[in-house]
Parts: structure tokens; C-alpha cells; sequence
């Protein structure tokens, strides 16, 4: 579920529900789709998450792709892990894990007001024997886990020893890394050092299976631990035993434990604690108060060197993970140069190229369809002048003028559409107009096919294919992904809430053209006519049979390719509505209105003009419009912002 799935119709639906079951039937859900057949790979289709090179890194040995993480608790049996490692998550904690199951007393409370989730008792967890178990299993995914392990409620120093000591035994197969969660204000400074170092020996004396080596620790730092003895500790402790420490997540407060947009001040108070008196060198993880880009920015910006969600993922939707690293990654480059965009021959040119012979044809074929409708190897495929097609039926003529309308500005939307994603996409290595550009041009070429069912081949269609090909191969060549250099949005403001709908509506237009399209090439290649074709004409299939027995399968091709031609476009148009709709895209907003445009007028005005109005064959059209429409509206205050200068950058550790 994509944030404009998520924050407009599952969002709302969700949070009716009590939050635990809310959250169980998410995760489920999730899981489900993940392992079905294909679905990971629609998950990452409507997800999108480009990997960059620049977001690559090595934590304590550890590679990750991405530097955003996923909290232990948030999926705490991991039922979602399989498809939430498609979001663009680095790695997965899970955790908190104790010797003992710690049972949940109470029910997860959901305070949307103040975007928190109150947990009862944050520690609840099956315990060591049942996390094993849970370890052996396929995890359905090959993320990096980071294993949580918690000292019983209570616990003194020494039994808290021997849990960790326990635990890291059992464990150390299956983890990458460790977060040490043993800190307690209770506890006196001696007392918590003698500890840590002690868990620090332990770690070392135990080898990789593979020979590897301890695994990395990571000292996990409670979210309300007080400052002043946390800035005493870090006085203490031998930074060289430690591959990094994590702020947490929660708060403890007399309800429970709260996890929300609050800890991220705390968060912040404690990076730059650490940051301060550990030097630039240690690896730092905030989990706390992450719920849109600007909060991992800030964090980051703080001290952090990743970041971890986990109520972020609840009120702003799965899309955040993608958002933080587009957001990352922007601010890496911003400062730089951009590389000059390539030659115009070099590959996007041909595109444009493409685009503009894609909207010459169109406004020809337009023409003629309007005028003289049937071509002069259309006639002599029929050996029936065009006078005699009229004088058998008075309305032949507008019913083959309307298809072969609606088919020209078919076209000429495709070509506005694939001219703009070459010089404003291509050009600058945009990955989402590269698979748009390719996915549509393959269904389009293919297409030609079509025209064939019936037997009738378009001497003009092939002679066009035959000069486009060539242009669509020389585009495809050479192609570089880069990211992009367009600010990407960092807030959960309204324009972009608003924008959720917006885009919703678009992809709902792209899904509808694209299922209009298969019907259209389905009906034209197997029955050819639906039941208000033939009510207009006032014919039976048999009856215009009668005419000429050509007659069919001349109409056949002409449906079967604008069937094809609208979706081609559907999947143009739904690339561009799923990966490329953004904060100040003001180019794209354009591409949609002058784009669809075209199609649209060109359906209704023919329809009107010949006098074919009935409702029930136009309502897809009218409900295509009305997301159209609707489309554009929403996403004009998002789309068309102008870029708004901030301060602050990011520094890859």
C-alpha cells in the first residue's frame, strides 16, 4: 500500500479499527501479498525504490544498501519483513529479546492527535527459545538483522551478565549485529561499566561459525535515559569496544512506554551528546520521533549516521523509507556540480524524436479520419468505394471516423507523453522515465500485431512502426541512471496530503485506460462490436457481413490498434502517476493537462459529432475524465510550488 493508497483510503480505514487489530491485519496483509507469486515484485513496482550508489555504506563491517532501518518492535513476530524489505529499509532489528517471555499486559493504545503508539510494556516479547526458533526459519529476505537483547525487568548487574551472556551465545548465528539494551537509571556508574565491559569480553570470546570474528556491538541507549549520567558513562567507557550506539525509541511514561514524533528532540539531545564527546568516528542509529524526511534530515544533521522507524511507518504511510533516502540522497549532491546533460543524438533525442513523429501521425491521422475516414488501401481492400459503404448504411462511415479519431489522439497523447519524458527525464538519467519510456514503447510496438487478427495489414501503420523502431532502440542505448537533482519534498504538509488524493486519482486514471485498453484490443480481436456499436448502427454483425465480408475485419484493425495505442499510453501514464509525481514537478503537472488533453477531446468531440452519445458506452470515458480532472486539481498546489530554500546538509559517513 503506497502513501497515496495508504494516507487516503487504508489510513482512514485502519485507524476506525483498534489499534492492535489495526496493526495485525496490516502486517498480515503485507506478509501475505509478499509471498504469493509476483508479489514482492508488485510491491517494488508500486514502491519504486531506486538504489543509488551514494546510499551505500558499511556499518561495522556490515554492508547496507540503504541507511534507514526497520524497529524490532513495530513487526515484532516479522511477519511483514519479506515485503517491508522492499521499501527501501537497510536492515531489520528485532528485538527487544529477553531470556524469558515477558507478557503484554494491556492493549497498544494509538494517540493520532499527537502521532504516538502507547505500548504497555515496551519488553514484551516470546523470549530467547521462541526467538531462535523464529531465527531458524527462512526470513524471506537477506536484509542485515540487528539483534535487541534486553535484560529482565529487575535484574541485577550480575544475573544481567550471564542473560547477555546467554543470549549472544544463542543468537550469535543469526545476527549481523547486536544492540546491548542493558542500561537502568537504577543501577549505579560502576556498577553499569563493570557490566558493559564484562558484555564486551564475552562478545570476543565468541567466534563467527565462519571464522569471522565477534559480532559488532551496538550499546543501545534508552530514549529517557537522564543526560547527566549518560554524559558521565560515555566519560567511562572505551569507545574502541563499540561499534556504535543507538538512541532509542521510547519513553516511559505511568501508561506505558510512548513511541511517536515526541522523542525526536530527545533523540536529538542525546546524538549530539554522543557526537560531542565520542568524536566524529562512532557510528550513530536514532530510532526516535521519525515521521517524515525532515525529521531524518535533522536527525542527521544532529549526529545520527542512520536511522531507524518504527511510528513514522504508521501515521505517514510505507512510501517514508523511500522519501528519507531521495532526501538523503539530494542532499549529498546538492552542492555539486551537475553533469552536463548528454548530446541530443546520444539517446534522449531519439525519443523526442519518437514523440514528435508520434504527434505528426497523430494530427495526419486525425485529418483523414475526420474528413475522408477510409484511405485509398482501405477501399481496395474492400473493393467497395467509399460512396458505397455510405449508401449501404448512412452510419458506417461516422462509426469508423470515430474509432480511427479516438485512435489519432490516442497518439498524439502518447507522443506529448513520451517527448516530455525524453527532455525532461532522460536527458538528466531519471531511472522512473527510462522504465516508463521503455515499458510503454514495448506494449506500443508490439501492438502491431493486433492489426493483424483479422487479417488486414495497414501498409501506413507498418511503414510507421518501420520508421519509429529504429529511434526507440537508438533512445534505449547508453542510458545512465542518476539521481535526480530536484528538491525532493521533506514535510507532511497539507499540499502534500492533499497530493495523496491527487495522485491516487491519476493512478486511478492510468489503471482505468490501461484496462479500457485490453477490453478495446480483446473485444476488436475476438467479437469486435459491443452491444451499443451494433445499436448505433442499427446492424447485426451478420448484416454488415452482408455489406462486404471485409467489412469486419477492417473495422477489427482499426479497434484492435487503438485497443493497443490506449494502452500503451495507460502505461506511460501510470509509471509517471506511481514514480514521478513529486514536490515542484512543475513539468510534469503540464505533461498530465496538455497530455491528456488530446485523447480526451478527441474522444468526446467525435462521439458528439456523430451522434453516438449513449451513456452507458461513454460512462468509462466520463469516469476517466473525472479522475483526470479531479488529478490535476489536487496535485496543482504540490506539483506546481516553487522550490524553497533550506539550510542545513549531510555529510555520508
Amino acid at each position: 500500500m503506497p502513501d497515496w493508497s495508504y494516507q487516503t483510503i487504508f489510513r482512514p480505514l485502519l485507524f476506525s479499527l483498534p489499534s492492535e487489530i489495526a496493526r495485525d491485519f496490516t502486517l498480515h496483509a503485507m506478509g501475505s501479498l509478499s509471498k504469493i507469486p509476483g508479489g514482492s515484485f508488485v510491491i517494488r513496482t508500486l514502491g519504486h525504490m531506486e538504489a543509488s550508489p551514494l546510499l551505500e555504506s558499511e556499518l561495522a563491517g556490515i554492508r547496507l544498501r540503504y541507511p534507514v532501518g526497520l524497529s524490532g518492535s513495530l513487526d515484532p513476530n516479522g511477519v511483514a519483513h519479506r515485503a517491508i524489505a522492499q521499501f527501501g529499509i537497510g536492515f531489520i532489528e528485532i528485538g527487544p529479546v529477553t531470556v524469558e517471555e515477558i507478557e503484554r499486559r494491556g492493549q497498544i493504545v494509538r494517540d493520532a492527535a499527537n502521532e504516538e503508539i502507547l505500548y504497555p510494556d515496551a519488553y514484551a516479547n516470546p523470549g530467547l527459545d521462541a526467538t531462535v526458533q523464529r531465527m531458524k526459519r527462512k526470513q524471506g529476505h537477506r536484509l542485515p538483522l540487528m539483534l535487541r537483547i534486553r535484560s529482565m525487568p529487575d535484574s541485577t548487574p550480575e544475573e544481567a551478565l550471564l542473560e547477555q551472556k546467554r543470549m549472544l551465545e544463542a543468537l550469535e548465528p543469526y545476527a549481523a549485529g547486536f544492540y546491548i539494551d542493558v542500561l537502568e537509571e537504577r543501577w549505579e556508574l560502576d556498577e553499569t561499566v563493570q557490566l558493559l565491559e564484562a558484555v564486551v569480553q564475552a562478545a570476543k570470546e565468541m567466534k563467527s561459525g565462519e571464522g569471522g570474528g565477534a559480532k559488532p556491538l551496538f550499546l543501545y541507549i534508552p530514549l529517557d535515559y537522564p543526560l547527566p549520567k549518560l554524559e558521565r558513562l560515555l566519560d567511562r567507557l572505551r569507545m574502541e569496544a563499540w561499534a556504535g550506539m543507538v538512541a532509542g525509541e521510547a519513553i516511559r511514561t505511568e501508561e506505558g512506554s510512548a513511541i511517536g514524533r515526541s522523542g525526536k528532540q530527545a533523540s536529538a539531545d542525546k546524538l549530539r551528546l554522543i557526537r560531542g564527546k565520542c568524536g566524529p568516528e562512532v557510528k550513530l542509529i536514532a530510532c526516535g520521533g521519525i515521521h517524515e524526511p525532515r525529521d531524518a534530515l535533522d536527525l542527521l544533521q544532529a549526529g545520527a549516521s542512520y536511522v531507524q522507524l518504527h511510528s513514522g511507518l504508521v501515521y505517514s504511510g510505507p512510501g517514508l523509507p523511500k522519501r528519507i533516502n531521495e532526501a538523503i540522497v539530494y542532499e549529498l549532491i546538492r552542492n555539486e556540480a551537475a553533469p552536463a546533460p548528454k548530446s541530443f543524438w546520444t539517446h534522449w533525442g531519439w525519443m523526442c524524436l519518437l514523440g514528435i513523429g508520434m504527434m505528426i501521425g497523430g494530427i495526419i491521422a486525425w485529418l483523414i479520419a475526420a474528413t475522408t475516414v477510409v484511405l485509398p488501401y482501405d477501399t481496395q481492400f474492400l473493393g467497395m468505394a467509399k460512396a458505397s459503404l455510405s449508401q449501404a448504411n448512412p452510419l458506417l462511415l461516422g462509426f469508423m471516423s470515430h474509432d480511427r479519431v479516438t485512435l489519432a489522439g490516442t497518439m498524439i497523447s502518447i507522443g506529448i507523453l513520451y517527448f516530455q519524458f525524453a527532455y525532461h527525464g532522460l536527458r538528466y538519467g531519471l531511472h522512473w522515465a527510462k522504465s516508463a519510456l521503455l515499458m510503454s514503447c514495448i506494449v506500443g510496438f508490439s501492438s502491431f500485431f493486433l492489426y493483424l487478427g483479422y487479417g488486414y495489414f495497414d501498409p501506413l501503420h507498418a511503414l510507421a512502426a518501420a520508421i519509429l523502431l529504429p529511434m526507440f532502440i537508438l533512445s534505449m542505448r547508453g542510458n545512465e541512471d542518476l539521481p535526480p537533482r530536484d528538491r525532493p519534498n521533506t514535510a507532511n504538509d497539507r499540499h502534500w496530503r492533499r497530493a495523496q488524493w491527487g495522485q491516487l486519482m491519476m493512478v486511478m486514471l492510468g489503471f482505468s485506460l490501461a484496462v479500457g485498453g485490453l477490453v478495446i484490443a480483446f473485444v476488436g480481436v475476438t467479437r469486435v462490436f459491443v452491444p451499443q456499436d451494433l445499436q448505433y448502427l442499427c446492424a447485426t454483425p451478420q448484416m454488415l457481413a452482408d455489406i462486404n465480408d471485409r467489412l469486419i475485419p477492417l473495422i477489427a484493425h482499426d479497434r484492435a490498434g487503438f485497443g493497443g495505442a490506449l494502452f500503451s499510453n495507460a502505461v506511460a501514464l501510470l509509471a509517471a502517476a506511481l514514480w514521478g509525481i513529486n514536490k515542484g514537478q512543475r513539468w510534469l503537472w503540464w505533461t498530465f493537462l496538455i497530455g491528456g488533453f488530446p485523447g480526451f477531446l478527441a474522444g468526446f468531440s467525435i462521439h458528439w459529432a456523430i451522434g453516438y452519445t449513449s451513456f452507458i458506452h461513454l460512462l468509462p470515458a466520463y469516469f476517466a475524465f473525472g479522475f483526470y480532472a479531479a488529478g490535476l486539481l489536487l496535485l496543482y498546489p504540490y506539483m506546481m510550488a516553487k522550490e524553497e530554500v533550506q539550510g542545513g546538509s549531510v555529510d555520508k559517513e
